[in-house]
């Protein structure tokens, strides 16, 4: 965990309560993990990378339950989420973050390679949020929040479809957001701006890590610890009435 986790807010509301993070093994996921835990929450997170997962669950402790599930596959995604609920209650809060970024040229783009992207990048949002939802109803209210990106909103080369998949995210985010209002069930949205995790740093080098502070009004690196803040407050009881819109984590990129 962060060194400097004793400085972050502390929130009652979460404490207890049931969480599940999707792509929550390393990266921003893995920092959204380690906040919940430092909260007090009882947390679940879904990922396919078993090495990385199971390196965060050491430096954890074993303080959260990690489950190896292929969001690609719908009929498993919701097997999981079902078996979880059975064992441990519905849960309380979804942070629908795993992604992948992979770059390509919009020549090499093909109809299985376009379904692949929107499945890793967009379709198991919603069928995450549709198997916590019932669950949340009966608890009388919930919190679901999106993991956007600001790619598409600069317009980033060699990610189009991964872009195309974040803007419509924020869509998704608005539509839940008015169908499940009446049940008390808040849905948000979160754009990171670039984050340094082990995974952007094999994308930049440090003359590019220089534009990237260069280009932000606040001149410091974004780490996954500020997304996980924002996450935390959206989550949280402090946040009852917020629903429905984005909330930017970049430094004021642009």
């Amino acid at each position: 965990m962060s060194d400097k986790s004793d400085l972050r807010a502390v929130y009652p509301s979460l404490k207890g309560k049931r969480v599940l993070v999707t792509g929550g093994g390393s990266g921003i996921g893995a920092g959204i993990v380690e906040a919940f835990v430092r909260q007090g929450s009882d947390v679940v997170f879904f990922d396919i990378a078993e090495e990385e997962s199971l390196a965060l669950l050491e430096r954890l402790g074993g303080k959260a339950r990690f489950e190896r599930v292929d969001l690609c596959d719908v009929a498993g995604l919701r097997q999981s989420i079902a078996h979880m609920v059975d064992e441990g209650g519905a849960f309380d809060i979804l942070v629908n973050n795993a992604a992948n970024d992979d770059r390509h040229q919009v020549g090499e783009v093909t109809p299985d390679y376009w379904d692949e992207r929107v499945n890793v990048n967009l379709r198991h949002q919603f069928f995450a949020a549709q198997g916590v939802i019932l669950g949340m109803k009966e608890k009388g209210g919930g919190a679901i929040v999106n993991l956007g990106s600001i790619s598409w909103h600069l317009g980033l080369p060699d990610l189009v479809l991964y872009q195309t998949a974040k803007a419509a995210i924020e869509g998704l985010t608005r539509s839940l957001a008015r169908e499940l209002g009446p049940d008390n069930i808040r849905v948000t949205c979160v754009i990171p701006g670039n984050i340094q995790t082990p995974r952007q740093q094999r994308w930049y080098t440090p003359e590019g890590e220089a534009e990237i502070v260069a280009a932000q009004a606040l001149k410091d690196r974004l780490v996954p610890d500020d997304v996980a803040a924002m996450v935390l407050f959206l989550a949280s009881d402090d946040a009852r009435l917020v629903t429905g819109h984005n909330y930017w984590v970049d430094a004021g990129w642009r």
